[in-house]
Protein backbone atom coordinates (compact mmCIF):
# COMPACT_ATOMS: atom_id res chain seq x y z
CA UNK A 1 0.00 0.00 0.00
CA UNK A 2 1.47 3.31 -0.77
CA UNK A 3 2.05 6.06 1.69
CA UNK A 4 0.01 9.40 1.69
CA UNK A 5 1.58 12.28 0.64
CA UNK A 6 3.11 14.36 3.63
CA UNK A 7 2.47 18.43 3.76
CA UNK A 8 5.21 20.52 2.29
CA UNK A 9 4.12 24.29 4.25
CA UNK A 10 5.98 27.17 2.90
CA UNK A 11 6.67 30.87 2.69
CA UNK A 12 4.25 32.51 0.27
CA UNK A 13 5.95 35.03 0.04
CA UNK A 14 9.02 33.82 -0.52
CA UNK A 15 10.88 33.16 -3.71
CA UNK A 16 13.02 30.37 -2.72
CA UNK A 17 10.49 28.73 -1.40
CA UNK A 18 8.12 28.83 -4.12
CA UNK A 19 11.45 27.67 -5.69
CA UNK A 20 11.47 24.73 -3.48
CA UNK A 21 7.73 23.96 -4.19
CA UNK A 22 8.54 23.83 -8.02
CA UNK A 23 11.39 21.60 -7.53
CA UNK A 24 9.17 19.25 -5.85
CA UNK A 25 6.68 18.80 -8.28
CA UNK A 26 9.01 18.10 -10.57
CA UNK A 27 10.86 15.36 -9.01
CA UNK A 28 7.12 14.14 -7.81
CA UNK A 29 5.09 13.98 -11.19
CA UNK A 30 2.89 11.73 -9.74
CA UNK A 31 2.15 13.65 -6.23
CA UNK A 32 2.34 10.59 -4.60
CA UNK A 33 4.71 11.84 -2.28
CA UNK A 34 4.29 15.63 -1.40
CA UNK A 35 1.42 18.16 -1.06
CA UNK A 36 2.04 21.60 -0.37
CA UNK A 37 0.37 24.73 2.04
CA UNK A 38 1.35 27.82 2.42
CA UNK A 39 2.31 29.11 6.25
CA UNK A 40 -0.04 31.70 5.64
CA UNK A 41 -2.93 29.81 4.58
CA UNK A 42 -6.28 28.85 6.28
CA UNK A 43 -4.64 24.74 6.10
CA UNK A 44 -1.88 25.71 7.99
CA UNK A 45 -4.22 27.69 10.63
CA UNK A 46 -6.20 24.64 11.09
CA UNK A 47 -3.62 21.88 10.92
CA UNK A 48 -0.85 23.09 13.11
CA UNK A 49 -1.90 24.25 16.71
CA UNK A 50 -1.51 27.79 17.47
CA UNK A 51 1.38 27.62 20.04
CA UNK A 52 3.57 25.57 17.34
CA UNK A 53 2.67 27.66 14.35
CA UNK A 54 3.86 30.66 16.50
CA UNK A 55 7.37 28.61 17.07
CA UNK A 56 7.92 27.82 13.31
CA UNK A 57 10.39 29.50 11.05
CA UNK A 58 8.93 31.52 8.62
CA UNK A 59 10.79 29.11 5.65
CA UNK A 60 9.61 25.84 5.18
CA UNK A 61 8.23 22.94 7.97
CA UNK A 62 6.96 19.50 7.05
CA UNK A 63 4.35 17.34 8.53
CA UNK A 64 5.67 13.76 8.76
CA UNK A 65 2.96 10.76 8.26
CA UNK A 66 3.34 10.52 12.49
CA UNK A 67 2.22 13.82 13.04
CA UNK A 68 5.64 15.38 13.73
CA UNK A 69 6.25 18.53 12.44
CA UNK A 70 10.41 19.47 11.07
CA UNK A 71 11.80 22.78 10.30
CA UNK A 72 14.80 24.07 9.48
CA UNK A 73 17.78 21.17 8.40
CA UNK A 74 15.76 18.60 9.43
CA UNK A 75 13.26 19.44 6.87
CA UNK A 76 15.21 19.60 3.80
CA UNK A 77 17.09 16.14 4.87
CA UNK A 78 13.17 14.76 4.83
CA UNK A 79 12.82 15.83 2.19
CA UNK A 80 15.80 14.85 0.43
CA UNK A 81 15.58 11.67 1.27
CA UNK A 82 11.96 11.22 0.46
CA UNK A 83 12.96 12.21 -3.44
CA UNK A 84 14.63 9.33 -3.30
CA UNK A 85 17.36 8.44 -5.67
CA UNK A 86 20.67 10.85 -5.86
CA UNK A 87 19.02 13.12 -3.57
CA UNK A 88 18.80 10.27 -0.71
CA UNK A 89 22.36 9.74 -1.58
CA UNK A 90 23.32 13.67 -0.74
CA UNK A 91 20.55 13.58 2.32
CA UNK A 92 22.68 10.53 4.06
CA UNK A 93 25.75 12.51 3.04
CA UNK A 94 24.48 15.66 4.50
CA UNK A 95 23.28 13.72 7.70
CA UNK A 96 27.11 12.71 8.74
CA UNK A 97 27.11 16.76 9.94
CA UNK A 98 26.15 17.42 13.09
CA UNK A 99 22.31 19.15 13.00
CA UNK A 100 23.73 22.09 15.15
CA UNK A 101 25.75 22.77 11.99
CA UNK A 102 23.31 22.16 9.61
CA UNK A 103 21.02 24.80 11.03
CA UNK A 104 23.69 27.41 10.98
CA UNK A 105 23.85 26.95 7.26
CA UNK A 106 19.83 26.96 6.95
CA UNK A 107 19.67 30.07 8.88
CA UNK A 108 22.29 32.16 6.90
CA UNK A 109 20.60 30.76 3.59
CA UNK A 110 17.35 31.79 5.38
CA UNK A 111 18.45 35.60 6.57
CA UNK A 112 19.73 35.96 2.73
CA UNK A 113 17.30 34.38 0.93
CA UNK A 114 14.88 37.43 0.05
CA UNK A 115 17.98 39.82 -0.99
CA UNK A 116 18.90 36.56 -3.27
CA UNK A 117 15.51 35.25 -4.49
CA UNK A 118 12.96 37.45 -5.80
CA UNK A 119 9.68 37.64 -4.10
CA UNK A 120 6.42 35.87 -6.19
CA UNK A 121 4.68 38.62 -8.30
CA UNK A 122 1.71 37.21 -6.68
CA UNK A 123 1.63 36.01 -2.49
CA UNK A 124 -0.36 32.92 -4.10
CA UNK A 125 0.26 32.19 -8.00
CA UNK A 126 -2.14 30.65 -9.80
CA UNK A 127 -1.13 27.30 -10.01
CA UNK A 128 -2.35 24.99 -13.30
CA UNK A 129 -5.69 23.16 -13.20
CA UNK A 130 -3.98 19.71 -13.36
CA UNK A 131 -1.66 20.37 -9.57
CA UNK A 132 -4.60 22.19 -8.18
CA UNK A 133 -5.30 19.26 -6.19
CA UNK A 134 -2.18 18.71 -4.23
CA UNK A 135 -2.24 22.48 -2.76
CA UNK A 136 -3.98 22.88 0.40
CA UNK A 137 -5.83 26.82 0.96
Amino acid sequence: MAESPITVFFDGHCGLCHGLVRFLIARDPSGSRFDYAPLQGKYCATAIPRAQRQRLPDSVAVRTHDRQLLVKSAALLYVLMRIGGAWRAIGIALKILPPSLLDVGYDFIARMRRRLFSTPAATCPLVPPDLQHRFHP
